[in-house]
């Protein structure tokens, strides 16, 4: 019986005490210079290299001089952001720490170590004689470049963007060649990959009938008239207790066609008391956001018209409306997973409206039925009254005799 509530226990939480192995969890991006706002607005971000959710509590990331030393509680899910702010929140104005902590980092380097809650090595970057990368000047942060490599002075750039990627996938920076060049040939940019608009939120479950934790989902449409691959696109959630979900590979969108993201799959919570979403495409360009304030229990939360409002209807799959089905129609919902070809386990939800068997007529000209009915009311109550003194002049008659 124990046996069986601990695998039981084991599929729903992160397992506590589990070593875990060098470079499952590493750390990603650091602002050790601040921000343009204060140099005191230091920030650094660690990365989950696994597929697996992950219970960061007992875990600790330290400098060798002793500050800063940060005890880590929550958790980092699978391929995933865990944020860290230091003194405050708002370090950074428009993400949310996933922790707080205290203590400086040195400008002139430190000697940083991840360990795990059994007190194993898990990453180390030993900038004790100096930072590999970041500029103090423009406040350009310092990047991993891959995250499954060590943290040598190879593996790490200066940000291409002020401020970094918090939350975001670091992007590679590709270097040019020392080759000398013609001193009249223009300098060359990278032209950055172009990808399309109209994918956009369509429609969000907060507040389900059943469970938050594993009814919740969000719903994305395709506008275009042409597939769109997903991949490394990026959906944020920016109040409370934030997440990142990154499309995987081969995450594909048929054209105009919905996919319905669940929250089990994207770890992405919708507070009930208000929240808000992002959709950015690898580029890191804003493309969509929704905002609510209140949840409204069993209700989604429709874009109808290009205007977003409440409705008790749930579509998921299928266009958005507000009108209720006719009473006593069937309405048969088909149900699809589709499997990317790289074999990954991830499934969008797609659902198409099927066929409605039967409706019930809505009466037509009710004020005339109504007229004619009242009028044979009135008509049988004079006739019974006519009746009824026949008879009785009948009766009377009948006495006299």
């Amino acid at each position: 019986m124990c046996e069986v509530v601990v695998i039981i226990l084991g599929l729903f939480f992160p397992i506590l005490g589990q070593a875990a192995n060098f470079l499952d969890v590493v750390i990603n991006e650091i602002s050790w210079m601040g921000t343009g706002i204060s140099y005191n607005d230091e920030w650094m971000e660690i990365f989950n290299n696994t597929p697996s959710d992950i219970n960061l509590s007992g875990w600790r990331l330290m400098a060798q001089d002793g500050t800063p030393e940060i005890s880590f509680s929550g958790t980092i899910y699978a391929h995933g952001f865990f944020l860290l702010e230091r003194t405050d929140d708002i370090t950074l104005p428009n993400i949310v720490a996933d922790q707080v902590y205290k203590g400086s980092l040195n400008n002139d380097g430190e000697d940083l170590r991840l360990f795990d809650d059994t007190n194993n090595l898990v990453d180390r970057i030993d900038c004790s004689e100096g930072w590999f990368a970041g500029d103090n000047i423009d406040k350009r942060t310092m990047e991993r470049k891959n995250s499954f490599l060590t943290a040598s002075s190879l593996n790490w750039q200066t940000s291409k963007n002020i401020g970094g990627t918090p939350g975001f996938q670091n992007e590679i920076l590709v270097e040019k060649s020392p080759e000398s060049k013609p001193t009249q040939k223009p300098e060359q940019t990278t032209k950055l990959k172009t990808y399309p608009e109209g994918v956009l939120f369509n429609e969000l479950l907060p507040s389900p009938l059943g469970s938050d934790a594993e009814e919740e989902w969000i719903e994305i449409f395709n506008q275009n008239n042409f597939e769109v691959n997903l991949y490394s696109w990026q959906i944020v959630d920016v109040v409370g207790r934030t997440n990142t979900y990154i499309f995987s590979e081969e995450t594909l969108i048929a054209p105009q066609s919905f996919l319905v993201l669940s929250r089990p799959t994207t770890k992405i919570t919708l507070n009930n008391s208000g929240d808000g979403l992002r959709l950015f495409n690898p580029n890191k360009e804003l493309l969509d956001e929704v905002n609510y304030e209140r949840a409204f229990p069993e209700q989604s939360y429709n874009l109808i018209d290009a205007e977003w409002i409440w409705s008790s209807v749930l579509t998921p799959g299928s266009a958005n409306t507000t009108d209720l089905p006719a009473s006593g129609a069937e309405i048969e919902l088909e149900e699809r997973e589709f499997f990317p070809d790289n074999g990954s386990h991830e499934t969008g939800v797609q659902k198409n409206l099927a066929t409605i068997s039967e409706q019930v007529p809505k009466p037509k000209n009710f004020f005339s039925i109504f007229l004619i009915a009242f009028s044979l009311a009135i008509l049988s109550s004079v006739g019974i009254v006519i009746l009824k003194k026949k008879v009785e002049k009948i009766d009377i008659k009948k006495n006299i005799e």
